[in-house]
C-alpha cells in the first residue's frame, strides 16, 4: 500500500463533510387548496365498490377488467416500470466497489532472453462518494421508479374511464337506433293517413310531400348512428387488447343508457394530491429534479477514486503462482477553473426544478377545474333530464290531440308534423342527455383519481 493513497483517503473523510446536498422538493407543501369543492352537487355513495361498478352493469365491469388486464398501453407502462427498477439497481450497484478480473500475456523483449509472459489478477475501483454525486443519482433513480409506478396507475385510470365512455356511447347509439325505428314507424303511420286523405280528396298533395320529407329525414339518421356505434365498438375492442370487429361487444338486448347508482366518496381537494396518479407523477418528477440539482452541485466538489490491483505470477508461464504483486492507489479530482460551466449547470438544474414545480401547480389547478366542471355538468344534466321527461309527456299529449283533430279536419297537417317533430326531438334529447350525465359521472371519478373505494 502506498502512503500517498493513505493520505488521500484520510483527507477524503474530511472532504465528505462538504458533500453536495440534495435540495428539498417543494411538493405538496407548496400547494394550498380550498377545504371543499365549490360545486354543491354530490353523487350518491356506495363505499364498497369500484366507481365503474356504480352503474350496476355486469358487461361494463367485464370490459373494464378486461382492459386493465390486456390493454397494451398499460402493459407498456409496466415494462417501463421494470426498466426503471433495473436502472435503480444499477445506481445502487454504483455505490459498491467494482472488481474486474484481468489476464495479461505477451512477449518479454526487454531482457536478453525473450519469452512468453503471463499474469492474472483483479482490478478494483471504488468511489467513496465524497461529493455526494452517487447519493443524488440514487435518489433520482428512485424518483424515476416512483414516477413509473404512478404512470401505470394513471394509465389504468385513463383506460378505465375511456372504456366506460365508449360503452356509454355504445349504449346511447343503440338506444337511439331503437328510438329511430319507433319514430320511423310513427311517421310511416302519419304518411299513410295523409296519403289516404289525399286519395279521398280531403288534403293536398303538398301534405303528402311534407310527411314523406319528414320520414326521409328521420331515416337519414340511421347511417350516422350506425357509424358512431361501430366506432364505439371498435374503440372498446382496441382498449381491451382485441382486434376491432364489426359486431359490437355487447349483447343486443342491452339497450338504454346505464344509470349510476353510487360510487366512492369524492373526498376534499387535498385528496387529489395523494390520489390522482398523474399528480403523483409530477411530484416524483419534482424529487428527480431536486436530485439533479444535487448531481450538478457535486461537480463543484472534489471527487475521489480508490483503485486496487492484485496480480499473480512472476512473468513466465512456469512461475505463475510463484509471486504476488499488489498495489493500492487513489486519485483526487479538484475542480479549479472551468469558465463557470459547472456553476451554470447548477443554475440550470435549479431553474428546471422551479419550472417543474410551476408545472405541478398548474396541473393541480387543471385537475381542480376538471372536478368542478364535472360536478357542474352532473347537476346540469340531472336538471335537464327532469325537464326533458316533462317535455316528452307534454309532447305526447300534443301529438295525440293534433292527430285526432287532423283526422276530424279541425287541424292542419302542419300542426301534426310539428308536434310529431317535437316529440321525436325530445325523446332523442333525453337519450343524449342521459348519456351526457353518465359520461359526466365517469369524468368526475376519473378526475378525482378514484380507482376504487376510499
Amino acid at each position: 500500500m502506498k502512503y500517498p493513497a493513505v493520505a488521500l483517503l484520510a483527507s477524503s473523510m474530511a472532504l465528505s463533510a462538504c458533500a453536495a446536498t440534495v435540495p428539498q422538493a417543494p411538493g405538496r407543501s407548496g400547494i394550498e387548496l380550498p377545504p371543499a369543492f365549490a360545486a354543491q352537487y354530490r353523487p350518491p355513495l356506495e363505499q364498497e365498490r369500484n366507481w365503474w361498478e356504480g352503474f350496476d352493469d355486469p358487461r361494463l365491469n367485464e370490459l373494464v377488467q378486461q382492459a386493465l388486464a390486456a390493454n397494451l398501453d398499460i402493459a407498456a407502462t409496466r415494462e417501463r416500470l421494470l426498466a426503471s427498477r433495473a436502472l435503480l439497481r444499477a445506481a445502487q450497484g454504483d455505490r459498491l466497489p467494482n472488481v474486474d478480473g484481468v489476464v495479461d500475456s505477451g512477449i518479454d523483449v526487454t531482457s536478453g532472453d525473450s519469452g512468453d509472459t503471463l499474469s492474472a489478477g483483479a482490478v478494483a475501483l471504488f468511489d467513496p462518494d465524497i461529493s455526494g454525486r452517487l447519493s443524488a443519482q440514487l435518489e433520482a433513480a428512485a424518483a424515476r421508479v416512483a414516477a413509473a409506478d404512478y404512470l401505470v396507475a394513471d394509465r389504468e385510470r385513463i383506460v378505465a374511464g375511456e372504456v366506460a365512455r365508449q360503452y356509454i356511447e355504445l349504449r346511447r347509439t343503440g338506444e337511439r337506433l331503437v328510438l329511430l325505428d319507433e319514430s320511423t314507424q310513427l311517421q310511416e303511420q302519419t304518411l299513410r293517413i295523409v296519403t289516404l286523405r289525399f286519395e279521398a280528396g280531403l288534403s293536398a298533395n303538398l301534405d303528402v310531400r311534407r310527411a314523406a320529407a319528414d320520414l326521409a329525414q328521420t331515416r337519414a339518421q340511421r347511417g350516422l348512428l350506425e357509424l358512431q356505434r361501430s366506432q364505439a365498438a371498435h374503440a372498446l375492442a382496441v382498449l381491451t387488447g382485441d382486434v376491432p370487429r364489426s359486431a359490437p361487444p355487447v349483447p343486443g338486448e342491452a339497450i338504454g343508457v346505464p344509470s349510476f347508482e353510487g360510487g366512492p366518496a369524492l373526498g376534499v381537494p387535498a385528496d387529489l394530491l395523494r390520489r390522482r396518479p398523474d399528480l403523483l407523477v409530477a411530484e416524483a418528477d419534482l424529487v428527480e429534479a431536486a436530485a439533479n440539482v444535487g448531481i450538478e452541485r457535486a461537480d463543484l466538489l472534489p471527487s475521489l477514486a480508490l483503485t486496487g490491483r492484485v496480480l499473480v505470477g512472476d512473468g513466465t508461464f512456469s512461475g505463475i503462482l510463484s509471486d504476488f504483486l499488489g498495489s493500492l492507489g487513489a486519485s483526487l479530482d479538484l475542480p479549479f477553473f472551468d469558465g463557470g460551466s459547472r456553476r451554470a449547470e447548477v443554475d440550470a438544474a435549479q431553474f428546471e426544478l422551479q419550472a417543474r414545480f410551476l408545472e405541478y401547480r398548474q396541473a393541480v389547478l387543471e385537475v381542480m377545474g376538471e372536478v368542478e366542471n364535472s360536478l357542474v355538468a352532473i347537476q346540469a344534466f340531472s336538471d335537464r333530464n327532469t325537464d326533458l321527461a316533462q317535455a316528452i309527456t307534454e309532447s305526447e299529449r300534443a301529438f295525440e290531440q293534433s292527430n285526432a283533430l287532423y283526422r276530424e279536419g279541425l287541424a292542419s297537417l302542419f300542426d301534426v308534423l310539428d308536434s310529431q317533430r317535437q316529440l321525436i326531438s325530445s325523446r332523442q334529447s333525453l337519450i343524449d342527455s342521459e348519456a351526457a350525465l353518465a359520461t359526466s359521472l365517469v369524468d368526475l371519478y376519473s378526475a378525482i383519481g378514484a380507482a376504487e373505494a376510499i
